[in-house]
């Protein structure tokens, strides 16, 4: 099989598996976003919106590390954060299945209790923790493997939310910026941890990748020189004729 024949019959199985992931990964991110549309028209009619949130240093706050992403203020933070979740979700479920899978729940949690270790108050609710170390996370994957593959999902979710890089600052009052440091936090270290465990896309080959490689062995003694004794010699110098004398040739004196 020539290289060209092989590259694409692999392009066209990753392709394959390609598409399985992002119809798995979007099916996913669908139900989440339908969970949280759910949980918002649920907050302070069936229980207390303040009660889940995340209360920063307080025993009773810390039930909100689990809860507060569920929660959002109104429809427009909510429609915000569930639109990045659709679109994050679905890249990073469908280009390192096995990392994102990992990383969720580290991500949900670090970004929960961070915030609630280094805010100095308030009452911190919405999924923008998780979808900040989403990106962070789909950052540090595209610079540590630096695949084609790798590379198109760090472009697409720099397009849609590259502003959200800057959202670790303090810029909006009654923006958490310390859910999304924290959520930014978890989501490189995340996305440096699990960087080897998905496929990465199939490279072109040539057809010196496909030649077998020979015996090192048997390279370095078909290189080797021939020791001296063992060159054939083509040609003697003649005798000195009979009767011929050798001069010898001496240093003049110093004068």
């Amino acid at each position: 099989m020539d290289a060209e024949t092989l590259y694409a019959s692999q392009q066209a199985a990753y392709m394959g598996r390609l598409r399985a992931n992002f119809s798995r990964a979007l099916t996913v991110t669908l139900a989440w976003v339908a969970l949280l549309g759910a949980v918002f028209f649920a907050q302070d009619r069936l229980f207390d919106t303040q009660a889940l949130a995340i209360a920063p240093q307080r025993a009773d706050g810390l039930l909100g590390v689990l809860t507060a992403p569920l929660l959002h203020g109104d429809f427009g933070h909510l429609s915000a954060n569930a639109f990045a979740i659709l679109v994050l979700g679905s890249i990073a479920g469908s280009l390192y299945p096995r990392a994102s899978l990992r990383a969720w729940p580290v991500v949900w949690l670090g970004s929960g209790l961070g915030t609630w270790f280094i805010s100095m108050g308030g009452h911190h609710i919405g999924a923008s923790g998780i979808t900040v170390g989403l990106m962070f996370f789909l950052i540090a994957q595209g610079l540590r493997r630096r695949d084609r593959s790798a590379l198109t999902g760090l472009l697409l979710a720099m397009f849609f939310f590259g502003g959200m890089v800057f959202s670790v600052l303090p810029q909006q009052q009654g923006v958490s910026w310390e859910y999304h440091l924290s959520g930014a936090v978890f989501g490189l270290i995340t996305g440096l941890a699990f960087a080897g465990l998905d496929e990465r896309a199939p490279k072109r080959l040539y057809s010196w990748d496909l030649e077998p490689e020979q015996d090192t062995p048997a390279m370095e003694a078909e290189l080797d020189l021939p020791a001296p004794r063992d060159v054939p010699v083509l040609w003697h110098r003649p005798p000195p004729p009979e009767g011929g004398k050798i001069l010898p040739f001496r240093r003049p004196p110093p004068s």
